[in-house]
C-alpha cells in the first residue's frame, strides 16, 4: 500500500469513527509509520555503505602511491625496528644520509638505512666506524659497530643513481656491504619509513 493510499484511508475512517474504526486506523497509521521508518533506514544504511566505499578507496590509493603500509621481518633493524612492527613509509625523492627506505630486493621489501648517495665515498674500518667522504658518521641509532657481512674493497664510491644502504643491526644485516644485496637503485626505492603504528605501545615517529 502507498502512502498516497494510506492517507485516504485515514481520511475516510476519521469521518465515521467507532470504537473498531479507532483502532482499525491505529493500525493503518502504525503501518504507515513503519513503512516510513523503514524507507529512513534503507536511504540510511544506503549512505553508510557509499560512505565506507569511497573511504577504503581512498585507503587503498593512500596505502598504494603515498603511504605503502609494511610490517617488519627480522632483526636486521634492530635496536630501531623489532620484528613485526608495523610500520607506514611515505613516498619522496628526496634522500639523504640517515633515512630509513623500504626497497625492492628479488621479489622481497627490504629495510635498510640510506648511508651515502651517487658519488658518496664510502669507508668502514675494521672496527666497523663508518666514513662518508672522509668524515666519521655519526650513528646513534646502531648498538654495536661491525664489519659485519662484507666483500667489497673500501674507499668505496657510490654508483650513479645508486644508493648504499645499512641495517642498523650490523652484525647481522646483509647490506650494500655484501655484493649479494650492492648498492640499491633509485627506481627499486619504495618510501621513507616515518611512522611505526603496531604494537600501539611503540607508536611513534621514526628517524
Amino acid at each position: 500500500m502507498s502512502r498516497t493510499e494510506l492517507i485516504d484511508v485515514i481520511d475516510t475512517l476519521r469521518q465515521e469513527e467507532t470504537p473498531q474504526e479507532t483502532e482499525a486506523l491505529r493500525r493503518v497509521d502504525a503501518e504507515r509509520k513503519r513503512l516510513t521508518e523503514r524507507r529512513r533506514f534503507w536511504r540510511v544504511l544506503r549512505g553508510t555503505v557509499s560512505t565506507l566505499i569511497v573511504v577504503a578507496a581512498i585507503a587503498v590509493l593512500l596505502a598504494t602511491l603515498l603511504l605503502p603500509v609494511l610490517q617488519v621481518s627480522g632483526d636486521s633493524m634492530n635496536p630501531t625496528l623489532q620484528d613485526r612492527d608495523v610500520i607506514l613509509l611515505v613516498k619522496t625523492d628526496d634522500w639523504k644520509t640517515g633515512d630509513l627506505c623500504g626497497f625492492y630486493w628479488q621479489n622481497k621489501l627490504l629495510l635498510k638505512r640510506i648511508i651515502g648517495g651517487p658519488g658518496d665515498v664510502i669507508s668502514i674500518d675494521t672496527k666497523g666506524v663508518v666514513s662518508v667522504n672522509g668524515e666519521v658518521l655519526d650513528e646513534p641509532y646502531v648498538d654495536e659497530l661491525a664489519l659485519g657481512e662484507c666483500d667489497i674493497e673500501f674507499p668505496y664510491q657510490v654508483p650513479e643513481s645508486r644508493y648504499f644502504v645499512m641495517g642498523d643491526h650490523r652484525v647481522t644485516s646483509i647490506d650494500s656491504r655484501s655484493t649479494v644485496i650492492g648498492c640499491v637503485e633509485k627506481s627499486q626505492i619504495v618510501g621513507k619509513v616515518f611512522l611505526r603504528v603496531w604494537p600501539l605501545s611503540g607508536f611513534s615517529l621514526i628517524h
